[in-house]
């Protein structure tokens, strides 16, 4: 697969292998090699959950919410111990409306253990009207365990309306061999269109929750703050989604933060420090204890050094969509006022896909960057477009949370 640094958009079906014989169309597509295309339900392309539908003696929680739609395929339970028929859901808000083309679940394998099973039904539903009402069934399907690793069984498609929230119902195991069993799952995927969202400005302010302590500032697009006592951060949003990256000054550890605001006014992040596996936090407004103090800017704008996930593209593609507007114009006000001679714009991707490919991809993007910044007026020979590809990543390539880190624009300058 290749990069694909996308906010919506029509996803491409180039499958990369063939099918195989697993799954009958009654009851849900053949199991086939994963295909590319962005993953329009996963919280990194600002899906969140907000209900849980679930017997509190199955101990589900927001935790497993997310794990549903963190973008890696990895196979963990979402249940505690509990009936082999129990049932669940999971309902989460998307960032604008959006049409599915296709829904999938990778990895469909059972753990080695008489005591865990893989989920056996699948229902996807969607709703334009809320979190609780007018939802219709828009695909389902009865799974079966796939012969070899890299295969997605897709669900089979009822309906293509556009849907502002989705609700995923669980049930069943595909193997019930005791009364109580840990129901695990993979994730869903979606892919198809959605419509831009508009640029949420609400991530300013104090910020405090179990283990969250942050005080950000937001001018339009890019996002500055303090974090924990005195890491200091940056950031850029598209939509309703803030990336950023941020260091702690004393031990030089790094962290990079993706988050959302919730429908009540929380924010919802996932947080990797030092490389380590996503770890998923919930906000609400207000001083944390002790509250993190820093250098940072109290009026955030771009420039030298910065590290911007906010330049987005057409997926597979160079082209620059309409909602980076915001972010450009912010890099080119704060390298126009840099006594600079020169600046250096990097592009790098994720690792799907081959590296040649990759590193081609990220030179056309800088290079569509740069040709941003002197349209907007800044001196062509001051400029440079360099394609890293993804040799440098910045976060684990193991799920989309990683990989929408991994692909940014970095900023050098050079005296």
């Amino acid at each position: 697969m290749t990069d694909c640094s996308v906010y919506g958009g029509w996803w491409k079906r180039r499958f990369v292998g063939a099918a195989s014989s697993i799954g009958l169309a009654a009851i849900g597509m053949p199991a086939m090699a994963a295909p590319q295309g962005p993953d329009l339900l996963s919280f990194a392309h600002g899906a969140i959950p907000v209900r849980i539908e679930a017997d509190p003696t199955s101990r589900v929680t927001l935790e497993h919410a997310i794990l549903a739609i963190d973008g890696s395929d990895a196979v963990r339970a979402v249940t505690g111990a509990v009936p082999p028929n129990t049932k669940l859901a999971f309902v989460y808000a998307l960032p604008a409306p959006t049409v599915f083309e296709r829904l999938a679940v990778p990895s469909v394998r059972e753990t080695p253990s008489p005591r865990q099973t893989f989920i056996r039904e699948v229902a996807v539903y969607g709703s334009g009207t809320s979190a609780t009402e007018g939802f219709v069934k828009l695909a389902s399907a009865t799974l079966s365990a796939h012969e070899r690793p890299g295969l997605q069984t897709e669900l089979v498609l009822h309906r293509r309306d556009a849907v502002r929230w989705v609700r995923l119902e669980l049930a069943h195991g595909l193997d019930t061999p005791g009364p109580q069993v840990w129901l695990e799952f993979s994730e869903i995927i979606g892919q198809g269109r959605q419509d831009e969202a508009p640029l949420d400005t609400g991530f300013g302010g104090q910020w405090k929750g179990r283990g969250l302590a942050l005080v950000l500032d937001q001018a339009g697009a890019v996002v500055a703050g303090c974090y924990d006592r005195q890491g200091k951060l940056e950031g850029s949003v598209v939509g309703r989604v803030l990336h950023a990256t941020g260091r702690e000054p004393g031990t030089g550890v790094a962290s990079s933060f993706i988050a959302s605001l919730g429908e009540k006014g929380t924010l919802q992040m996932l947080r990797s420090t030092n490389g380590a596996p996503f770890k998923h936090y919930v906000g609400e407004r207000g001083a944390p204890k002790p509250l993190p103090a820093c250098n940072a800017p109290t009026a955030p704008t771009l420039g030298c050094d910065s590290v911007i996930h906010g330049i987005q593209f057409d997926f597979d593609s160079a082209t620059l969509r309409p909602s980076s507007a915001a972010v450009l114009d912010s890099l080119h006000q704060g390298l126009a006022a840099a006594r600079i001679a020169r600046v250096v714009i990097e592009g790098h991707t994720s690792s799907e896909g081959e590296e040649a490919y990759n590193r081609s991809l990220s030179q056309r993007r800088a290079r569509a960057v740069v040709d941003e910044l002197v349209r907007r007026g800044l001196a062509a020979d001051r400029l440079t477009a360099s394609g890293a590809g993804e040799s440098r990543p910045i976060a684990p390539n193991d799920d989309e949370a990683g990989r929408s880190l991994n692909r940014r624009v970095e900023v050098r300058c050079q005296t």
